[in-house]
C-alpha cells in the first residue's frame, strides 16, 4: 500500500508507565499502518495494551519513544492545542462507558463535536438530528442520557463521534456495556460505517465486533502477535455469529 493512502502510521511505538517494580511497557516496538476505508479490530486479553494503543492513536497520552501519524500529520510532536484541534477535524472517539453530558439530550450531545468546531448552531443540529436518524433514533433526540437505555446512549455516543465527519473513528470495547439485542444494534451501525468507507479502529474483547472488520491484530504483552485479513464480507461474517441478514 503507497505511505499516501494510510490514514494511521506507527513507526516503532513504544508506552511505559510507571517505574521500579510498578514499571510495564504497555505497547512495545509496534509498527502499524492503517490505510484509508479499512475497519480494524484489535483483540487481546486484558492488560495487553490494546486500549493503550489506541489512547495513542487519539492522542489522547503521548508515547515514550516512537512516532505516530494521523491525516497526514505527526501527532506526538504537536502541542496540545493543535492535537486538539485535530482531534475535532479528523477523530471520533467511542468509548465503553458512553461519556455522554447527563445534562444535554441526545441532539445537543451529538451537536457538541460541531459546535466546538465552529459550526453554527443550525448546521450543527442540522447534522445532529441527520445522525440520530441514521442510528435509528430520531425519536429520542429530545430525551436525556438518564431516558434512554444502554443501547440507545452507546449509539447516541456513535453519532456523536460522526458528528464532525471525521477521517478515523476510534472505539474502545463499544459493546462492552452492552446486552445481546443492544450490540447486535451496534454491530449493524458499524457495518453500514464500514460499508460507506469509514475508516474504523476497534478495540474489543467480542468476536462478533471483529466480525465487522476487514482486518484483525491480536496483541499480548504490547505486542502484535497476528495480523490477519479477514475473507468474505463483514455482513457475511457477521451473519454467522449473529443472524444479522446480509
Amino acid at each position: 500500500m503507497n505511505e499516501s493512502t494510510q490514514l494511521i502510521r506507527v513507526r516503532g511505538l513504544v508506552k511505559e508507565h510507571g517505574d521500579g517494580d510498578s514499571w510495564v511497557r504497555a505497547v512495545d516496538d509496534l509498527d502499524l499502518d492503517v490505510p484509508e476505508g479499512q475497519t480494524l479490530a484489535v483483540m487481546g486479553p486484558s492488560g495487553c495494551g490494546k486500549s493503550t494503543l489506541l489512547h495513542l492513536l487519539g492522542g489522547l497520552e503521548r508515547p515514550t519513544k516512537g512516532e505516530v501519524w494521523v491525516a497526514g500529520r505527526r501527532t506526538d510532536t504537536l502541542s496540545e492545542r493543535a492535537l486538539a484541534r485535530l482531534r475535532r477535524r479528523s477523530i471520533g472517539f467511542v468509548f465503553q462507558a458512553f461519556h455522554l453530558v447527563d445534562e444535554l439530550t441526545a441532539a445537543e450531545n451529538v451537536e457538541l463535536p460541531a459546535l466546538l468546531a465552529g459550526q453554527s448552531r443550525r448546521a450543527a443540529r442540522r447534522r445532529a438530528d441527520l445522525l440520530l436518524d441514521q442510528v435509528g433514533l430520531a425519536d429520542r433526540s429530545r430525551h436525556l442520557p438518564s431516558q434512554l437505555s444502554g443501547g440507545q446512549r452507546q449509539r447516541v455516543a456513535i453519532a456523536r463521534a460522526l458528528a464532525n465527519e471525521p477521517q478515523v473513528v476510534l472505539t474502545d470495547e463499544p459493546t462492552g456495556n452492552l446486552d445481546s439485542a443492544a450490540t447486535l444494534d451496534v454491530l449493524r451501525i458499524f457495518n453500514d460505517l464500514r460499508a460507506t468507507g469509514q475508516t474504523l479502529v476497534v478495540v474489543t474483547h467480542d468476536e462478533r465486533v471483529a466480525a465487522t472488520a476487514d482486518r484483525l491484530i491480536s496483541m499480548r504483552d504490547g505486542m502484535f502477535v497476528d495480523d490477519t485479513h479477514l475473507a468474505g464480507t463483514s455482513a457475511g461474517r457477521l451473519s454467522g455469529l449473529v443472524g444479522l441478514e446480509g
